[in-house]
């Protein structure tokens, strides 16, 4: 499978820019002092310090790093390059290059050093992914509970009635409650044995039952009993 080569216009205008650029910045080094190979290779470094903030924009794009360093050496590659381009288009005596600009140019290998160390040398950056909220799970539905089922019924022994012999049972009914004789202590029996003696010799008559109970205090049954003991 054959590839289509396809001619870009702005591939086309990039190369002829860079080749201009690369030009007068070795025509500027060259009428600097920097004769021989030292002239060709001012350019490669201005144009990969250039490239090289340019990649570090690009990679911090999409991250919350700072970029202001990158910007920084990017603005100072450009610079180079702009500064050699209207230096050599007649502005500047190429044959009686000022000090200032011998010094700048001597100087450059350094300054490129340090800006390619600091932009290789940067600490990766961390892109930041919204995470997705977490999905709660949901709640599992309650399972119906079952009708509650009436308990089994047990068959329960049948109790047959006693046989009893009926002529025991008919005393039992019939039989009369026999009446209980309440027990006088003697102390009171003589204490109304008093009471009756002052009534008869104050009245002429012996003292009766309700009259023993009223005076003595105590019940019927009681008092038929102390009378009982009396007579």
């Amino acid at each position: 499978m054959r590839s289509s080569f396809r001619l870009d216009a702005v591939l086309v205008q990039a190369v002829i820019a860079g080749a201009l650029s690369f030009s007068h910045l070795h025509d500027l080094a060259q009428a600097a002092g920097q004769n021989g190979w030292k002239a060709w290779a001012y350019p490669i470094s201005v144009d990969l310090l250039l490239v090289a903030a340019w990649h570090r924009l690009r990679t911090l794009r999409n991250t919350d790093s700072p970029r202001r360093a990158a910007w920084i050496w990017f603005a100072v590659a450009l610079a180079a390059s702009l500064g050699a381009n209207i230096a050599t288009a007649g502005l500047l005596d190429l044959a009686d290059v000022p000090a200032w600009l011998r010094i700048l140019v001597a100087g450059w290998p350094a300054l490129a050093f340090l800006g390619g160390t600091l932009l290789a040398h940067s600490p990766a950056p961390t892109v930041q992914h919204d995470e997705p909220a977490p999905v709660r799970d949901a709640a599992p539905e309650a399972e119906p509970e079952p009708p509650d089922r009436p308990a089994p019924v047990r068959d329960l022994p049948t109790l047959e009635p006693a046989h009893q012999d009926p002529d025991e049972i008919a005393p039992a009914a019939t039989a009369p409650a026999l009446p209980t004789v309440p027990s006088v202590p003697p102390a009171l029996v003589a204490h109304a044995r008093k009471l009756a003696d002052t009534h008869r010799v104050t009245t002429g008559h012996d003292i009766d039952t309700v009259t023993l109970r009223a005076r003595l205090g105590v019940p019927a049954p009681m008092a038929d009993a102390i009378a009982a003991q009396l007579a």
